[in-house]
């Protein structure tokens, strides 16, 4: 008996184990340029057949354009924060919605921010099981002595 108890349960962990995660987002209100709004993903590409929407320039080339394209930041050299801009990206490699979730308590410094963020141009869309979804990508970042890092 025992060892059927033992048999079961680790069936049911070794099934646990292969199933994937995937995070949903709940779309309330409708986003012009949206695929599929039942079907916005926030991405793991630590997990299996997910692949995350690839920015159109690299993390250093972002971070570069940031710290020169954002003029609130050359007028104020001590400022000091911390932020997180939300984007949407959907199936078609299109940035459909750009805005801060977590703001800077600077109002032109988050648009300075967005702006930036929307200029980039066309991204690889993301990917669950093959098939391009539309997908939420979060970037953290922190001001210090007025200069933007991830």
């Amino acid at each position: 008996m025992k060892k059927i108890i033992l048999t079961g349960i680790i069936g049911l962990i070794g099934i646990s184990v292969s199933a994937q995660f995937v995070a949903k987002m709940e779309v309330k209100k409708d986003i012009p340029g949206i695929c599929n709004k039942d079907e916005v993903y926030a991405l793991f590409p630590s997990f299996k057949g997910q692949d995350k929407a690839v920015c159109p320039i690299s993390e250093e080339e972002l971070l570069k354009r940031l710290n020169s394209e954002v003029p609130f930041l050359k007028d104020n050299p001590k400022f000091k924060g911390k932020g997180m801009i939300g984007l949407i990206i959907n199936c078609k490699g299109e940035l459909i919605q750009c805005k801060m979730d977590n703001k800077t308590g600077n109002k032109e410094l988050d648009k300075q921010i967005e702006a930036v963020f929307s200029s980039l141009g066309e991204w690889k869309a993301g990917k669950l099981d093959g098939k391009n979804v539309d997908s939420s990508v979060l970037y953290s970042f922190t001001i210090k002595k007025g200069k933007i890092n991830f």
